[in-house]
């Protein structure tokens, strides 16, 4: 099961040759370039390019010699720092030069953090002592054990252009097709990430999804990986040397999973890597084991005040999947289960933030269809490529460029007083200990705690509300951190992805009010000054305690200069939550209503339309005197005419 690999998506590989000096630098990359031993070369020769059908994968390199002094190590590391791979020279002829590689130049090149692969390279072979032969396995085995990032080391001699050519190989394809992604050496299996992808590929390839390859599905994955197809002989050998070596890995239907990576892992024994490369990336892997973007059409927003969401068709997809998982039919999936989902993703995307904890789970932290949606709605708001990839590491099987859309500019819904969104992005200002956290945990449906724990960065709670008529919507919370809030409006454009914003206060407490109506203002002003005008809500939390007088009064003030509506009282540790979800919601299907408005931006406008109507006024006078004056002309023009 082997075949020409192929690499497209590099124009080029640029090796750096480093080493001591008289190790033979110069000579090993002249020799290189001319096919010849030079009878001499400079102290540091100029980039050296080779021509791009020089080696299989047809991708040119341009080799760079570095100085070895002190006084030029400045630009040396510079060029460590840029290059693709780095060849570290030893002359075989003198044993110390061999010692510098472990106490001087890997050292080096861990301390200017150079994540290039290493080939180590012993130039003057045909030089040292025949009396002194010892094997390279065994001089280099503690080198490459002590520092991983060498892939291999080669001993070479220009004189006789004996194994010159091989140095360049293994550098070239280091770079092109990496052991480090698939391997893990300290383990000695492959890393994760490599059987995640390896786990993806097997299922696309089992089409009756039984489990197993069989001779059918073998026979296309060969011809969509290397463009041959395999003969029933060869098929047979296969699984014959599997079942020698892993008798799980086949069985009477055809190679299983372990099967699989078992003939994979050959192909890294037999240092194949360029074979097994051709097959991750024949399935849309780059070197980080993800999917490239050009497997990933993702909508591109033309406005900062757009975003993106999931189809119909993506969702109903999803609810397919929770469906498939969901064997128990209790309308929840248990973490292993979500686990299981993304077991042919790189990683599960919910364990850490901001999606870890944001979805609605049962009193067992099984999460439920709703916060099933709403986690993939919240990804997908927050970074629409990681939402298309695990759609399609999950296995979307429809067309990934109709998986997503692009929503209208939300200052268009606000002129034509009406949304087509889905999805809306809440906004939650307050002080510190305000209720704001309590806010988000309501819309999960967890209980109330008296715990308090003050919000220090930025967190996200997404959860389906349902509306009168039984239309659904899905409403993200965002909490903004009072601390953080500056930061937050420093970017001009930090409300065009608002949908609506809430001031949240302790209604019993001074400064609590004061904090929200000073945030509500910043706001407004910066909506103002931006064009990004959203609609406003005040929640008054808390509304158990007794209230702060000066609140309620203030409070309906405010809202009535700025044309909004009256605080919502809500009090999570009661349970009384005054319906608050779905008048945000509300809110946020009417993006022209409940925006806050100031006095200076209500006499601008007054303004603005006084000098509208002036221009009118003056526009019609103007017309009517070129009108009067036509009629004048043409009564003269008669009157003259006639006499």
């Amino acid at each position: 099961m082997v075949g020409r690999s192929s690499f497209g998506d590099r124009k080029g590989v640029r090796i750096a040759v480093v080493g001591d000096g008289g190790t033979g630098k110069s000579t090993l990359i002249a020799a290189m370039a001319s096919e010849s031993f030079p009878d001499s070369v400079p102290p540091v020769l100029p980039p050296t390019r080779l021509p791009h059908n020089l080696y299989p994968d047809s991708v040119p390199l341009t080799l760079i010699d570095t100085p070895s002094s002190l006084e030029k190590q400045g630009t040396r590391n510079e060029e460590l720092k840029i290059a693709d791979a780095v060849v570290v020279t030893y002359a075989c002829d003198e044993p110390v030069t061999f010692d510098r590689l472990g106490t001087y130049w890997l050292v080096e090149l861990q301390r200017l953090e150079v994540k290039a692969p290493v080939v180590v390279v012993g130039c003057k072979m045909d030089l040292r002592d025949e009396d002194q032969v010892v094997s390279l396995e065994s001089l280099t085995s503690y080198l490459m054990q002590q520092f991983t990032e060498i892939v291999t080391c080669v001993e070479c001699s220009a004189a006789t252009l004996y194994q010159v050519p091989e140095v360049f190989y293994f550098a070239q394809k280091a770079v092109l097709h990496p052991v480090g992604p698939l391997f893990d050496y300290e383990r000695h299996t492959f890393t994760d990430r490599c059987l995640r992808a390896l786990r993806r590929i097997f299922v696309l390839c089992d089409h009756d999804m039984d489990g197993t390859l069989n001779d059918e599905e073998l026979n296309e994955f060969q011809v969509k990986c290397f463009n041959e197809g395999l003969q029933p002989t060869e098929v047979a050998r296969v699984k014959a040397l599997v079942d020698q070596n892993v008798p799980e890995g086949v069985n009477s239907l055809g190679l299983t999973f372990p099967g699989f990576t078992y003939v994979h892992n050959i192909f890294l024994k037999k240092g194949r890597t360029e074979t097994f490369w051709a097959v991750l990336r024949k399935f849309g892997y780059d070197n980080d084991l993800k999917l490239r973007d050009d497997f990933l059409p993702v909508p591109s927003k033309q406005a900062s005040d757009q975003s993106v969401e999931l189809t119909s068709e993506a969702v109903e997809f999803l609810n397919g999947i929770f469906r498939l998982l969901d064997t128990d039919k209790d309308r929840s999936l248990r973490p292993s289960e979500v686990d299981k989902l993304f077991n042919t993703a790189p990683e599960s995307p919910w364990n850490d933030a901001p999606y870890k904890d944001a979805a609605e789970k049962t009193d067992m932290g099984y999460i439920t269809l709703n916060g099933f949606l709403s986690q993939w709605a919240l990804m997908t708001l927050l970074n629409p490529p990681h939402s298309l990839a695990n759609l399609v590491y999950i296995g979307y099987s429809g067309n990934p460029a109709s998986a997503l859309r692009v929503t209208r500019k939300r200052s268009v819904d606000r002129k034509k007083q009406k949304t087509e969104r889905s999805v809306f992005q809440c906004y939650v200002f307050g002080s510190k200990n305000a209720g704001k956290s309590a806010l988000l945990h309501s819309l999960l449906g967890r209980p109330f705690s008296s715990n308090y724990t003050p919000t220090k960065v930025e967190q996200y709670a997404a959860n389906v509300v349902e509306l009168i008529g039984g239309t659904k919507k899905t409403l993200i919370l965002r909490e903004i951190p009072e601390d953080g809030v500056l930061k937050l409006l420093s970017n001009q454009d930090c409300l065009a992805a608002c949908d609506v914003a809430v001031f949240v206060y302790d209604s019993s407490d001074e400064y609590s009010w004061k904090k929200s109506r000073d945030l509500l203002e910043k706001v407004v002003r910066q909506g103002e000054l931006t064009g990004y005008r959203v609609p406003c809500l005040l929640i008054a939390a808390k509304d158990d305690l007794n209230p702060y007088p000066r609140a309620v009064i203030d409070s309906a003030k405010v809202t009535q200069e700025l044309g909004i509506e009256a605080p919502i009282h809500v009090s999570m540790k009661s349970g009384d939550s005054s319906n608050v979800y779905n008048k945000i919601v509300n809110a946020a299907e009417h993006p022209h209503l409940s925006i806050p408005e100031t006095e200076i931006a209500r006499k601008r406008k007054q303004n603005q339309q006084l000098l509208h109507h002036s221009l009118i006024f003056a526009l019609v006078g103007a017309v009517v005197t070129v009108v009067g004056l036509k009629v004048s002309r043409a009564r003269s023009v008669k009157k003259n005419f006639s006499a």
